[in-house]
């Protein structure tokens, strides 16, 4: 096993076994309670009595066997029993990419691996039924479902080090010598792909664009570069995913969107810092949305909220009705992050008892012309901060994700539709002990960022706070302490500290 492998195997159980320690002495049904807003009322799902053993339908925990099909057949054994759970022992279980349906609880145990191949042929691309769009298939995927679940303590492995480019930037020299020992490098030397196809996907994916009768052949040229998520599930309801580990996914780990009523619970999310486009957790369009006790590391965002409008429908948020309470973030570019999709609408979001430390921003709100919408009623609570590396709290309305391996959609012309419109954010009982920039805030002359409060915060930082079109921002109990003048302001107006003007 490579040196690489090693550490990646030793950092992510050191993170689950000192998880498994920590105690949640509030539970789910606390935060309900508490939340500033009236959460519908949870819908978990219940499973039959009835256990299908993957070994019966063939499968073989050796590591080296291939087992996609027989876990595939228990799982529709299972659903056309009326459902009930699929159980995966202890072992270590090769597979392909596994179809959840309706009624299925898979339920791993401790000591349980399932690792995904690294074989990227075996992962189809496909067109989602009611999509317009080819996919890879992810390793964990669902589609239109109900009463859904992955737990258990086993861990679930993407094989994600076999998809993901790497900058060289964000590696040791060492890393950099045994990643490069296959694929190819780019022509300046600063990215490395796993393989040619990765890395020239994106251009043969512009090509596809303009052909309107692209079959899933034509889409396969692509499948390197368009990296599936580890779990993706789609307009599923009632889902649980509790007590597992979620590891080293080829692009973000754990993607739900337009779904409703589900649970992520007591689990460990992990991807290495130096993951391109590595989010832990994007929940997408969703409502009813709990993450409680729940650990995440990542290569990008944390935990994150986006919401597209893939319909007409702008009537009322896509994205609505969150509680994120008892987590812990570690390495990411976001602990708590919005957008930058946030075009179909988000409100009602209430984040609580978290600890973010070492990320490289704290709580992150973040969007752009083209991609923008109303993001409301916002909630943030009792944060504990320590080693921000950049801004302990951000508001930006010009956001660019200009990375590698994600073409860029900033849109940088006067085009006014879809603007970003950050309000009514209530952030309060924030603690930082360490942060470049304490806070900075941007809006749009033709849409300032407004009507934010925060009360009973204190960071430390080298700078303190900026903005720039923002106004009716209040703020009661804040101490930044800071070197030199503490605010920078540019176009804004009623920005008051304690009651009093801030100049």
């Amino acid at each position: 096993m490579h040196s690489i492998q090693i550490k990646i195997k030793f950092t992510f159980f050191a993170l689950l076994f000192a998880f498994q320690a920590y105690s949640q002495n509030k539970d789910i049904s606390y935060y309900i309670s508490k939340a500033p807003f009236k959460m519908p009322e949870m819908i978990v799902p219940k499973f039959k009595n009835q256990v299908f053993e993957i070994t019966k339908y063939g499968a073989i925990g050796d590591g080296k066997t291939l087992n996609t099909e027989a876990i595939n057949k228990a799982i529709q054994a299972c659903a056309n029993a009326g459902g009930g759970i699929v159980e995966i022992p202890k072992g270590v279980w090769l597979t392909g990419p596994i179809e959840l349906m309706s009624n299925v609880n898979i339920h791993t145990n401790r000591g349980t691996l399932v690792q995904f191949t690294k074989d990227r042929t075996q992962y189809p691309v496909f067109k989602p039924q009611g999509s317009g769009s080819f996919i890879v298939k992810s390793p964990i995927y669902g589609n239109n479902l109900e009463n859904i679940a992955l737990t258990g303590e086993g861990i679930f492995d993407g094989g994600g080090e076999s998809w993901r480019p790497v900058k060289k930037q964000k590696v040791s020299e060492a890393q950099w010598s045994k990643i490069t020992e296959q694929g190819v490098i780019s022509s300046d030397g600063k990215i490395w792909w796993p393989s040619v196809e990765a890395m020239n996907g994106e251009a043969i994916l512009k090509e596809l664009k303009d052909k309107p009768d692209a079959t899933a052949d034509d889409y396969l040229k692509t499948r390197d570069f368009n990296r599936p998520y580890m779990v993706m599930f789609n307009k599923c309801k009632n889902i649980l995913i509790d007590s597992v580990g979620l590891k080293n996914s080829p692009k973000f780990v754990f993607y739900p969107t337009k779904c409703t009523n589900l649970t992520l619970s007591n689990a460990i999310v992990f991807n290495e810092e130096w993951a391109q486009n590595g989010d832990g957790i994007d929940i997408s369009a969703c409502k009813q949305v709990i993450i409680f006790n729940t650990l995440v590391s990542a290569g990008d965002d944390g935990i994150c909220m986006k919401s597209s409008n893939g319909t007409n429908d702008t009537a009322d948020a896509q994205l609505q009705n969150v509680i994120i309470a008892g987590c812990t973030v570690l390495k990411g570019h976001g602990g708590f992050v919005i957008g930058s999709n946030t075009d179909g609408g988000m409100k009602n979001i209430y984040v609580t008892d978290c600890v973010f430390n070492g990320t490289d921003i704290g709580i992150r709100v973040k969007s752009n012309v083209g991609r923008g919408g109303s993001v409301r009623d916002i909630y943030v609570d009792n944060i504990k901060m320590d080693n921000i590396i950049h801004e302990a709290i951000l508001f930006s309305t010009s956001y660019g994700d200009n990375t590698v391996g994600k073409a860029s959609s900033l849109v940088t012309d006067s085009k006014t539709e879809k603007v970003p419109h950050f309000n009514n954010f209530h952030i309060s009982n924030i603690v930082c002990s360490s942060a470049e920039i304490a806070m900075s805030i941007s809006g749009m002359q033709i849409q300032p960022t407004h009507d934010l409060y925060f009360e009973n915060i204190e960071i430390t930082s080298k700078k303190a706070f900026d903005a720039t079109d923002a106004k009716n921002i209040f703020m009661k109990n804040v101490k930044i302490n800071a070197q030199g003048n503490p605010y920078k302001l540019l176009r804004t107006e009623n920005i008051l500290s304690d009651g009093k003007p801030v100049l």
